[in-house]
C-alpha cells in the first residue's frame, strides 16, 4: 500500500497502477455472489476490492415525500431509503469477504458512510480508507477519517476545486498523511467526453498528491488513457454478470472485460518507459534497412560519382545519405562492381 504513494515524489519511479474492483451493491444481498464476485476480481488480476458501509438508516430516513425520490438518474422514481436498504453490504458479512480477499492476495477496505462506519472498520483494521465524491463536503466525517491515520484515497465528482482544497486541508489538517485524488465524473454511467482526464495531472500538482480514476464510463478506454495520462489507481464497479441485474449492474464491467483492462493497463505502463532518443534493442536490429549510398552502376578507377552510378537506396550498409552532395564528383580510388555500399575507402587513398 505504502509503494503506491510514493508515486507522487518525482525523484521515485511511480508504482505500478493500483486497480480497485469495487463490489458495491452488486451482490444483490447474497454473501455467495459477494464472494463470488471477489474471487473473480482475483482472477482477472485487480490489487484491491472494495466495499461500501453503511445501512439504510445511517443514510437517510425512509420518508416518501417529495424530497426523497430520486429523479433523473438511474434510479429515477425509488427513494434513497429503499434504494439504500437494497444496495447496502451486510456489515457482518465484512469480515468475512475481507478476510477471502487477503487469501486471494487483494487488499480490501471500504467507504465508511458515518462516524459509526469508521469505527467498525477500524475494529477491522482496514488498511485504508475511500470517500465517496457525495461525501466530499461532509467535513465532520473527513475529521474522523483522518484521526485514524490511514491513507485516503478520495473521489473528487461533484466538487469544485475550492470544495477538494476543503476537503484536502481538512485530511491534512487532522491526520492523513497519504493521500490520493480520484477524477470522478458522478453519473452512472457516465459519457466519456464529460470524464476530463486532463484534470488528472493538475489534481496531482495541485495537491501534491497521487492521482487517479474513479471510472463509471462503459468499458476500458477511459481508464487507459487515464493510466497514460498519469493515474495511479484506477477504480471500476465489478460484477459477475450484468444480466442478473442489481442497482449498480448496468455500469459494472463483467470478468472479462476487467481482466482486459488490467492486461491493457499494464501494456500501457510499459508503453510509456521514460523519456528516451537512443537506440532500444529492438531497434539496433532494424537499422540496416535505413537508406545509405551505394554503387548502383559499375565504376572505374579515377571515374566521377554521379547520380547515374551512385544513389540513396536500402539497406543501410554505405555512408549516410547526408554525404551525397559531397561525394558527387568525386573520383573512384577503386574500381567498384554495382551494389557495392559507397565507403570513404572509395573516395579516398589509403596508406595500405
Amino acid at each position: 500500500m505504502r509503494n503506491l504513494f510514493t508515486a507522487a515524489k518525482p525523484q521515485a519511479a511511480p508504482a505500478p497502477t493500483w486497480v480497485i474492483a469495487e463490489v458495491s451493491a452488486n451482490h444483490n444481498q447474497d454473501v455467495e455472489r459477494a464472494e463470488a464476485i471477489i474471487r473473480a476480481a482475483a482472477a482477472c488480476g485487480a490489487d484491491a476490492v472494495k466495499l461500501q458501509t453503511y445501512t439504510a438508516d445511517t443514510m437517510t430516513i425512509p420518508c416518501d415525500n417529495k424530497y426523497f425520490h430520486i429523479k433523473g438518474t438511474l434510479w429515477r422514481g425509488r427513494t434513497l431509503h429503499d434504494l439504500y436498504q437494497e444496495a447496502y453490504t451486510p456489515w457482518e458479512w465484512h469480515p468475512r469477504l475481507m478476510g477471502l480477499a487477503e487469501e486471494l492476495g487483494m487488499a480490501c477496505f471500504s467507504t465508511p458512510f458515518d462516524a459509526s462506519a469508521v469505527d467498525f472498520l477500524e475494529g477491522l483494521n482496514v488498511p485504508c480508507y475511500k470517500v465517496a465524491s457525495f461525501e466530499v463536503a461532509d467535513i465532520s466525517l473527513l475529521k474522523t477519517i483522518a484521526a485514524t491515520g490511514k491513507p485516503v484515497i478520495m473521489s473528487t465528482g461533484m466538487a469544485t476545486l475550492a470544495e477538494i482544497a476543503e476537503a484536502v486541508t481538512t485530511l491534512r489538517e487532522n491526520g492523513t498523511k497519504e493521500l490520493a485524488l480520484l477524477k470522478c465524473t458522478s453519473a452512472y454511467p457516465a459519457p466519456p467526453e464529460e470524464a476530463n482526464l486532463r484534470t488528472i495531472p493538475h489534481l496531482a500538482q495541485t495537491f501534491n498528491c497521487v492521482a487517479g480514476l474513479s471510472d463509471h464510463t462503459m468499458g476500458s478506454a477511459v481508464a487507459i488513457t487515464a493510466v497514460a495520462l498519469g493515474a495511479r489507481i484506477i477504480e471500476k464497479h465489478f460484477t459477475v454478470s450484468r444480466i442478473d441485474g442489481g442497482p449498480d449492474s448496468a455500469f459494472s464491467m463483467e470478468p472479462e472485460e476487467f481482466a482486459q483492462m488490467v492486461k491493457d493497463i499494464r501494456a500501457a505502463e510499459k508503453a510509456l518507459g521514460h523519456v528516451n532518443y537512443s537506440l532500444t534493442e529492438k531497434e539496433k536490429e532494424s537499422v540496416v534497412f535505413r537508406r545509405s549510398l551505394f554503387v548502383v552502376k559499375d565504376v572505374r578507377i579515377g571515374e566521377p560519382f554521379t547520380p547515374e552510378n551512385v544513389r540513396c537506396i536500402r539497406p543501410g550498409y554505405g555512408l549516410p545519405p547526408r554525404y551525397y552532395d559531397e561525394i558527387l564528383n568525386k573520383k573512384s580510388t577503386h574500381n567498384i562492381t554495382a551494389g557495392t555500399p559507397l565507403t570513404w575507402e572509395h573516395l579516398f587513398q589509403t596508406n595500405e
